[in-house]
């Protein structure tokens, strides 16, 4: 089987020591990214590990495909135990960053310990470096790559920085990378910021020797030639469809659809768009750099999910005031879908929505812990009763789009997921919208079959964040290009990716989390018959823990 080579770095920033060994056997077993992420956090970290502590760790992880030239490959992995969902977290980020960590020559890098002042950690194939920076103390993200390519020669690709939001422990606060690309759910950014780290550099010319087969050419040829429509909108392109059939979320929550979507929907937003965007070695293009000179701004998306988060939810119909929305989050360091539901569920409660310049205001008052913004950094799940409003949340997590009382099976994803409401943890709304993709429709309506497709789903998506492939490979890959690229029945491939979903929910059991935390805000008929359905296919007890039986190598 295919998988990434080298051995793991750990930095710990507190005694500033390092050291290496070789997990050869997690590599072999879990190939990378995530997978790999995934058993070193799971074996490494006490279970009753405090978020914010020095035993909490973040493992940065690429695959084997980060040493090919295949399109859907620009993007690098981060797991480590989330202080919004109190869970063991993965997540990754697009740009070029994957690239130069490999360079490296290390497969995975342990950041773990409390530093006693604000650290820059360059990591490079010829040791580790600690930089004492406290005049980057509340620096942006923007300023802190301005600095780093000032004093270091170093490029944002090079770099994994917090802004302001990571340093005050904003629990939704993001990692950042080639400066607008995010770590986005589940708040590492504040693991990162709580260990008063503001950036960790990677480069080098050590990459390993990776020999992936001829059939990502054919892949990347096929990226490259197709007219798809998310070359032009990126996920944008969906947004008229999601409103039309009531599976776009608006006025936190209360709605499903918005009569303001055509001001923010993909054509709103392909007009701003000034030039092709992309990840590293990725031909598919599907990025948005896009500007309002009028107005002075420029950013890149947003994206679909942002566009629900800062324009349905809040109920804002101008796309400026979405972009400005967006840049204030990259520049700030915060998952734009908590960030944004956030600030409408602030909204709600001051009977304020569609006021633009509140919501720019309280994202700033966010990121820096002000007056209001110090509550709403809690996250929705700590403040919903403070602030009179529903909880609309899963494991802690903040719905994306694609709303699950629409699209069922997505629903009962957002239900199981380990991180929570998480649309990318199973991908399964690519199978309920029609005509999204090749991939066959299913009725939304309805989990009817759905548990076992879920599974397989999820153990897929497992596959892709090990590889680490993009999501939006989809329409390129098949079982066969699968095993063509790993070298491996797909059934085994599979196979490691239902290994890793057992390992989070194992990990997050032995946190106290079963069955009563697999809930939604709403009702989904059959849900309860369908979770039992499955626990069954996954091999779980009926109260959603794993067996100890399920994790033997």
């Amino acid at each position: 089987m295919l998988h990434t080579s080298g051995r793991l770095l750990t930095i710990d920033v507190g005694t500033r020591e390092t050291r290496t060994e070789s997990i050869d056997d997690v590599l072999e077993s879990f190939i990378g990214g995530r997978g790999v992420g995934t058993k070193l956090a799971h074996d490494r970290l006490p279970f009753d590990a405090d978020p914010f502590g020095p035993e909490n760790s973040l493992f940065f992880t690429t695959g084997p495909m980060q040493t090919s030239n295949m399109s859907f490959t620009g993007r690098t992995n981060c797991t480590g135990i989330s202080p919004l969902t109190d869970g063991l977290l993965s997540s990754n980020a697009g740009g070029f960053v994957s690239r130069n960590f490999a360079d490296t020559g290390y497969a995975a890098v342990e950041i773990t310990g409390i530093s006693d002042d604000l650290l820059a950690v360059h990591v490079s194939d010829e040791g580790v470096a600690f930089e004492s920076i406290p005049e980057l103390s509340g620096a942006t993200v923007p300023e802190t790559d301005e600095y780093m390519a000032e004093e270091h020669g170093l490029g944002v690709d090079n770099l994994a920085v917090v802004g302001p939001a990571g340093e005050n422990r904003v629990r939704f606060a993001s990692i950042m990378t080639s400066e607008n690309r995010a770590f986005g759910r589940g708040g590492l950014g504040a693991v990162l910021g709580s260990k008063n780290v503001k950036a960790v550099s990677f480069r080098g010319d050590s990459a390993p020797d990776v020999d992936v087969p001829a059939t990502q050419m054919e892949i990347h040829r096929e990226a490259a030639t197709d007219d798809h429509i998310m070359k032009r909108q990126g996920t944008t392109s969906v947004t008229d469809l999601a409103n039309e059939i009531e599976a776009f979320p608006t006025k936190y929550f209360e709605r499903q659809s918005f009569d303001g979507a055509e001001n923010i929907n993909g054509d709103a937003v392909e007009s701003k768009k000034y030039e092709k965007g992309t990840c590293s070695a990725c031909a598919f293009a599907c990025k948005l750099p896009t500007k309002d000179e009028a107005r002075g701004v420029e950013t890149e998306g947003p994206e679909f999910e942002t566009v629900m988060a800062f324009g349905g939810n809040p109920m804002i119909d101008d796309v400026v005031d979405v972009m400005h929305s967006n840049e204030l989050c990259d520049e700030l360091g915060m998952d734009t879908i908590s960030c944004g539901n956030a600030v409408s569920a602030y909204l709600e409660a001051e009977d304020e929505f569609g006021n633009a310049e509140l919501v720019h205001e309280t994202v700033e008052k966010i990121a820096h812990r002000e007056g209001i913004g110090d509550v709403l950094a809690e996250g929705i799940d700590r403040f919903a009763d403070e602030l009179g409003v529903k909880n609309w949340t899963v494991k802690g997590l903040a719905f994306p789009a694609h709303d699950g009382r629409t699209l069922n099976g997505q629903g009962l994803s957002y239900a199981t997921a380990n991180r929570g409401a998480d649309h990318m943890y199973a991908v399964f709304y690519s199978y309920e919208y029609p005509l999204v993709s090749k991939e066959q429709a299913m009725d939304p309506e309805g989990l009817d079959g759905k548990p076992p497709a879920l599974v397989e789903k999820e153990d897929l998506m497992a596959l892709n964040d090990s590889g680490v492939v993009c999501k939006f490979s989809r329409d390129y890959m098949n079982p066969e290009r699968y095993e063509a690229l790993f070298g491996a029945d797909y059934d085994d491939l599979l196979d490691v990716g239902s290994r890793v979903v057992d390992l989070e929910r194992h990990f997050n059991n032995q946190r106290g989390f079963d069955r009563n935390d697999d809930e939604l805000p709403y009702e989904i008929e059959g849900l309860e018959s369908a979770l039992d359905e499955y626990y069954e296919v996954r091999g779980w007890t009926d109260d959603g823990t794993v067996p100890e039986s399920r994790l033997a190598d």
